[in-house]
């Protein structure tokens, strides 16, 4: 599992703010920055492992959010 060397920044301050639509711009954010596949499908599993609230709590520990 190759996790990206610095966490990206995601601007999520007027952007979708569906669940599916957050993880997605995780995703890419990630994916740009170096991370693998496997790194970016631990991502995905813990962000949908619980209710929004958690959502946003777990793609605040991968990304920097602004």
């Amino acid at each position: 599992m190759k996790a990206p060397n610095e966490k990206p920044e995601v601007k999520l301050v007027g952007a979708d703010g569906n669940a599916f639509s957050v993880m997605g711009l995780v995703a890419k954010a990630l994916k740009r920055a170096g991370a693998d596949k496997e790194y970016v499908d631990k991502y995905m599993a813990e962000a949908m492992a619980g209710d929004y609230d958690h959502l946003l709590q777990v793609t605040i520990g991968y990304v920097e959010v602004s």
